[in-house]
């Protein structure tokens, strides 16, 4: 007898509308996830955008138009919706939304990058800590938890081409990877690093240069997961309808 599954897919879409023109609709009629976490949609909630291929939806936009905003995608309906943290900062960028569907909170989240300077990184390290005691209530809550987002750091040296010319930039900072072990460290499952083993698999390309081309690239993107297994991870890196790629998995129900 089979266990039931959800697929669930997160993907930051670099602007939703931009996404819309490069085939993000016929991409989710042919992939079909059950659940889709969308980060950096950069425009107000959009519903009708996917209404018809039977998605409920709920969205959490940033106050400055179109910058940042996250969304959650069900085709089951979603359950005690929560869009923000609280946390002023981060909400009012719109950076994180959660929904349960079938008894398990999803989290869509968009982490702050620290890559234009030292005020957005000092805002970067600020909000770690506080989404960090975040999510150690919403595991203590009971439901199991999957979150799937953009961390905008890469964890360990195999998860970006170009480690050692990066230890001094936002996104691979020591402080910020230790942040991130300590993260997985308190219940969270990196889903994907344990389904490649170690093996290198990017998410995210620079759009200078032959980055995509030469596959330099970035894992910053995850599915993480506490009280349920995510497996059969994979990365649709010839996508291209954002500079990220999608990343699925199939979420096993017991």
């Amino acid at each position: 007898m089979s266990v039931p599954s959800l697929k669930v897919t997160t993907f930051n879409v670099n602007g939703l509308r931009s996404a819309l023109r490069k085939g993000l609709h016929e991409w989710v009629a042919r992939e079909v996830p059950d659940v889709l976490l969308l980060q950096e949609v950069r425009a107000e909630p959009m519903p009708q955008a996917l209404e018809d291929l039977g998605y409920h939806s709920a969205w959490f936009p940033a106050q400055k138009p179109g910058y940042s905003g996250v969304a959650l995608l069900s085709r089951e309906p979603l359950h005690d919706v929560r869009a923000g943290m609280p946390h002023d900062e981060m909400d009012r960028e719109g950076r994180v939304i959660s929904a349960l569907v079938r008894g398990v909170r999803f989290v869509s989240v968009y982490l702050p990058s620290g890559s234009s300077g030292p005020e957005r990184q000092g805002f970067k390290d600020r909000v770690l800590a506080d989404y960090q005691t975040w999510v150690q209530h919403l595991m203590a809550e009971g439901p199991p938890v999957v979150i799937g987002g953009d961390y905008n750091i890469a964890h360990r040296e195999v998860d970006l081409k170009n480690w050692r010319s990066n230890q001094k930039n936002s996104g691979f900072l020591p402080h910020e990877r230790a942040w991130l072990s300590a993260h997985l460290e308190a219940g969270l499952t990196d889903c994907h690093r344990h389904c490649l083993g170690e093996a290198a698999e990017y998410t995210w390309w620079s759009n200078r240069g032959q980055a995509y081309a030469n596959n330099v690239g970035w894992r910053i993107d995850y599915l993480f997961s506490a009280g349920v297994r995510v497996e059969e991870i994979s990365v649709d890196r010839a996508a291209r309808l954002s500079d990220h790629a999608p990343l699925s998995g199939w979420v096993s129900l017991n």
